[in-house]
């Protein structure tokens, strides 16, 4: 196998304009480990899953639990749609960086045809002093078409006001479905390339797996490991930032950590971490942080 050798995208040798860099220099040195990497604490599962995530572990019900966590966690930023960020931000505002997501649906409806409507704007961002806005792109969706329009308002504006964009990429729909499924590396990989084609800035993305049945050649014979996979992701997504998604809901903390020193290895900038740290007791989900900190801070960008 041909080895390649791709520089990572890195805040210096990213070509970004004044606004959008002021606001990355923010979030990649100014929070979280503060090396150039990203830790993410998102929360738009309450609408993306509904209340029953919160089941679990109900402290975490009230989203004063997320905001204390990102702070108290040392996270890069939070990632929220706009009414958590308007009725919770308050005292924590200027102290735990934004990611506004601008668009998000239900899961009552299946995936089929699945999109994700907008409800926010990058004005919205710009006057809740966000460092970023988020965006759900449904790939390989029967309803892209919709969504990649309403993408181009969103990346005029970001541009316009200078702010960053981070592509939630996620496939999904039937062809996708009857193509390997959405944690496949053909799904997977061509997310990636729809984020660097689209214009985003980071790209959030899934660790892919190791199906092939249905999916197209050459990934239908193409036999590599995690490493290879995920590194052929991270390749793919060029000069944009990649998270990874830190990982299932019932990890316990010694897998979270594989999986973090994992993703760093492989070329990601950073991780996006969700219910499998806010569902966790306060004390343990802000000391295992800690512990995601000390990994990332041996891999500066």
């Amino acid at each position: 196998m041909q080895a390649f050798s791709t520089e990572t995208p890195t805040l210096a040798n990213l070509d970004l304009p004044p606004g959008k860099r002021t606001r990355l220099q923010r979030i990649l040195y100014g929070h979280g480990p503060g090396n150039g990497t990203l830790l993410v604490l998102p929360l738009d599962q309450g609408l993306e899953h509904g209340p029953t995530d919160f089941f679990p572990h109900p402290p975490a019900l009230d989203p004063t639990y997320q905001f204390r966590l990102a702070e108290a966690g040392g996270f890069s930023a939070i990632a929220l749609g706009i009414g958590l960020a308007t009725k919770y931000m308050g005292q924590h505002a200027g102290r735990v960086p934004l990611i506004l997501k601008l668009n998000g649906k239900t899961n009552i409806a299946g995936d089929g045809d699945a999109t994700s409507p907008q409800f926010a704007s990058v004005e919205d961002a710009v006057r809740l002093g966000a460092d970023a806005v988020g965006y759900t792109l449904y790939v390989g969706s029967p309803r892209q078409h919709d969504e990649l329009r309403q993408l181009r308002q969103v990346r005029e504006d970001c541009d316009r006001y200078g702010m960053p964009l981070v592509l939630w990429s996620y496939p999904r729909g039937s062809a996708i479905d009857a193509k390997g499924g959405k944690g496949s590396l053909y799904a997977q990989d061509y997310a990636a390339r729809v984020a660097l084609e689209v214009g985003a800035d980071i790209v959030k993305l899934h660790e892919p797996d190791d199906r092939r049945d249905g999916a197209p050649a050459p990934y239908d014979t193409l036999v590599e490991d995690a490493a290879a996979r995920t590194s052929r992701v991270v390749r793919s997504a060029g000069r944009t930032i990649v998270l990874f998604s830190g990982g299932e809901k019932n990890d316990d903390d010694a897998a979270v950590l594989r999986k973090v020193e994992f993703y760093m290895q492989s070329g990601a900038t950073g991780v996006m971490f969700g219910r499998n740290m806010w569902l966790r007791p306060f004390e343990q989900a802000v000391a295992l942080t800690r512990q995601v900190h000390e990994i990332m801070k041996r891999y500066p960008r």
